[in-house]
């Protein structure tokens, strides 16, 4: 008997709520910027800031051959210079920069229909009011 992984038995890696200065992957919380893939362990990155990302930085990503890069770019959408993203351009590998909320709703509906995505989220600094939001699936 054949057992496939369920996006509903938490096997996947799944955004499960998100704040400014925060964002919880399957229930847990990280505070620094993240990469996340769907089957792959969470990685913290050295970048805190859109400004922190260079040509190097995408060129990893493009190494990793997702099909999809959605880029959480903090509270606002920000977008990189295409000087910095050729790498993925020459590999056909597409680029989605928004705003972090909308990439962590993105992020879930791509991730629950089997697509290869990869997501960097950049965590801004919380403001003191800030409450979670759960994503819709």
């Amino acid at each position: 008997m054949k057992l496939h992984a369920d996006a509903a038995s938490g096997a996947l890696n799944t955004v499960t709520a998100y704040a400014p200065g925060w964002l919880e992957i399957n229930a847990q919380r990280h505070t620094v910027s993240i990469l996340v893939t769907p089957e792959e362990p969470v990685e913290p990155l050295p970048q805190r800031r859109f400004e922190e990302l260079d040509e190097a930085f995408f060129e990893a990503l493009a190494a990793r051959s997702p099909e999809l890069v959605l880029l959480g770019t903090g509270a606002r959408q920000h977008f990189p210079h295409p000087r910095l993203t050729r790498g993925l351009l020459e590999r056909r590998i597409g680029l989605d920069p928004m705003a972090t909320e909308a990439a962590a709703r993105t992020y879930n509906i791509l991730m629950a229909e089997g697509r290869k995505v990869l997501a960097v989220f950049l965590i801004d600094s919380p403001p003191a009011d800030s409450q979670p939001t759960r994503p819709e699936a």
